[in-house]
């Protein structure tokens, strides 16, 4: 039974009206393209992702402050070999550690927390070096020792990279003074040839002067004769 109430009709027919399919087509107003997102992680492999809580310490307030929860990351340049520690927050992705690992850093357990641990680094990750004590927190026991145990392998194995470029540089370096003896000893053996010469040549001409001379001589002494 239809409803004589005016409001009630009109939304009868307001609602019919919105579900009737015209049949149109409507083109999005804006068209969004794919954008490709570089993260500057391309050119290198990442050895450990955890999830994690990171915080700095604070000297002037004399306390610890949280920089952020997420993943954190050792990723390993494919090229140069090097390796660093890099930390984004969860959601916003914004970066809160990002530093070297090199051969004079440690880490360890952070005291009474098996979960916990702590290490000091220049730090990049406000667009500037700074040197901080950064303390991470894990899940799980587990999971900070691995966080640990990898961050001593990279510094070890920096170290001895840092040992084999030594190396190299000393044997490049003996090589280099190899050459410049032995283009010294070259030199020296170049200047005694060449004096060597000079005093054949001025003995060679002299010999011929004197042959020169020798008929005008005889010519003056048959002269003197007459």
């Amino acid at each position: 039974m239809a409803s004589n109430d005016p409001e009630h009709r009109e939304e009868e027919e307001t609602a019919a009206v919105e579900d009737e399919d015209t049949g149109a087509q409507i083109a999005p107003i804006v068209r969004l393209e794919e954008v490709a997102v570089t993260t500057g992680e391309e050119e290198e492999d990442a050895i450990l992702d955890l999830k994690a809580k990171l915080y700095r310490f604070d000297k002037e307030g004399n306390q610890w402050k949280e920089r952020g929860a997420g993943s954190v990351k050792f990723l390993k340049h494919k090229k140069t070999g090097k390796v660093r520690l890099v930390m984004r927050q969860s959601k916003t992705l914004k970066i809160c550690a990002n530093h070297l690992v090199i051969a004079t850093m440690s880490v360890q357990e952070h005291a009474g927390n098996e979960k916990s641990c702590v290490w000091h680094a220049s730090d990049f990750s406000d667009g500037e070096l700074k040197d901080e004590l950064f303390c991470i927190r894990f899940a799980s026991i587990e999971n900070c020792k691995k966080f640990m145990e990898t961050f001593q392998e990279v510094a070890e194995s920096q170290q001895d990279k840092e040992e084999n470029k030594e190396a190299s540089n000393a044997a490049g370096l003996l090589d280099k003074l190899s050459v410049e003896e032995k283009k010294e000893e070259t030199s020296e053996k170049v200047k005694e040839v060449k004096e060597e010469t000079s005093e054949t040549v001025k003995e060679v001409k002299e010999e011929i002067s004197e042959k020169v001379k020798e008929p005008e001589k005889v010519a003056a002494d048959s002269e003197k004769k007459e």
